[in-house]
């Protein structure tokens, strides 16, 4: 039997017997002037003024934060949260002395609930906001903007599962003061390990790059190095180990941008795949829990959700037909232990019902028609046998 697997040749065999021969040829590997190529290269298919490739998704969240912090433009330090996304979007505003405090999913796109979130702005006065673009399903972006607006926030979009979704035609990671992203293996294209950064903020920009690499300037544009160098009566000898921020080492390779510059030419390819084969899951009544998305939108679909009732059940019923799934993603980050044994627990009605119920199959752009077909037989069979349990 065939395993139906979650990820499959995220780096083909062509793309690893070419990084091969480009090591042979390369006499360094960490972050040079490749890093650069993907850098400008990502940021013009995103469409956003500047990215810093970082050494993880997690670092890049890392890296918003911190720069955030460090900018001191904030109104405060309190930031409101999606209790449905990942921990390491989340461990960053804890371990840098944040206030973070969990919004409700809807059960739409599994993105911040809004009237959740107007109560939440209402009582707490946030400075950040932080959304999660979930299995590459964007959130309300017009209404969360407007609030944002409104009432001075700045708005942190992790787009991690999200590489190319859009949302009344612009791609999400656009949308944020700060966007980040991921190019784990898992995801959409890998460098390995490796994240992005991306802003349309220089200043933002600036501070991102230096504390990337220790809190130096040797990233930074000519007049903002003559600037800091001026400011803090630096020379151009001392300045090679002069830093200006306490910064981290978050670091690339070349290695990995050569990896990102060869899998960037067959992105939207692959989105386009990814599109087509949600679409093949949500086109089926194999139940009624199904995400309500606009369908003149792109859906990146980093994985396909489902909602049951008897998730034990269906768990075996993928397991003994070979087909691989997870948990949909942290369920309730509030259930979960770095949260509550510090913050408590809070019952989250929707995010409670995706923690106790929910789970995500196979997407991926090297699966096939007959693939997806496969699971959804198997999606079918478990919930004909729950209604007649019912």
């Amino acid at each position: 039997m065939n395993k139906v697997s979650l990820v499959k040749n995220t780096i083909s065999q062509k793309e690893l017997l070419d990084l091969s021969k480009w090591i042979l040829s390369a006499p360094k590997l960490t972050k040079g002037t490749l890093t650069d190529k993907f850098e400008k290269e990502w940021s013009e298919w995103l469409g956003v003024d500047t990215s810093v490739f970082v050494s993880s998704g997690s670092s890049a969240n890392l890296a918003a934060f911190y720069a955030l912090k460090l900018n001191g433009k904030l109104k405060n330090n309190r930031v409101i949260m999606p209790a449905v996304s990942w921990a390491t979007t989340i461990a960053p505003a804890i371990q840098l002395g944040f206030e973070p405090v969990l919004c409700d999913c809807n059960m739409n796109n599994y993105g911040l609930d809004l009237d959740m979130l107007k109560e939440l702005i209402e009582k707490h006065d946030p400075g950040i906001i932080v959304t999660v673009n979930v299995l590459g399903f964007a959130n309300n972006y017009f209404e969360i903007l407007e609030l944002c607006e409104r009432n001075n926030i700045v708005l942190i979009e992790d787009s991690c599962e999200a590489v190319g979704t859009t949302y009344a035609g612009k791609k999400v990671g656009t949308f944020g003061h700060i966007s980040t992203f991921s190019f784990y293996y898992g995801h959409h294209i890998s460098t390995i390990e490796g994240g992005m950064v991306c802003t349309n903020d220089e200043d933002l920009n600036t501070i991102i790059r230096s504390i990337r690499c220790h809190g130096w300037d040797r990233d930074l544009a000519p007049h903002k190095q003559e600037s800091l160098r001026k400011q803090h009566a630096v020379g151009e000898f001392k300045s090679l180990y002069t830093f200006y921020y306490p910064g981290f080492n978050m670091r690339p390779t070349d290695l990995q941008a050569f990896l990102g510059l060869t899998q960037l030419k067959n992105l939207s390819n692959n989105v386009s795949i990814r599109d087509r084969n949600f679409r093949l899951y949500h086109n089926h009544d194999f139940y009624e829990n199904k995400p309500k998305l606009c369908n003149k939108e792109i859906i990146s679909n980093f994985a396909y959700p489902v909602i049951t009732e008897n998730i034990d059940s269906l768990v075996l019923d993928l397991k003994e037909a070979a087909i691989e799934c997870r948990p949909l993603i942290c369920g309730s980050i509030s259930r979960q232990p770095f949260w509550y044994e510090r913050y408590g627990k809070r019952t989250m009605r929707n995010a409670d019902i995706i923690h106790d119920k929910g789970l995500y199959v196979p997407n991926n752009q090297n699966m096939t028609e007959d693939e997806v077909h496969m699971v959804i037989g198997v999606l079918r069979k478990h919930f004909q046998r729950s209604n007649r349990k019912k």
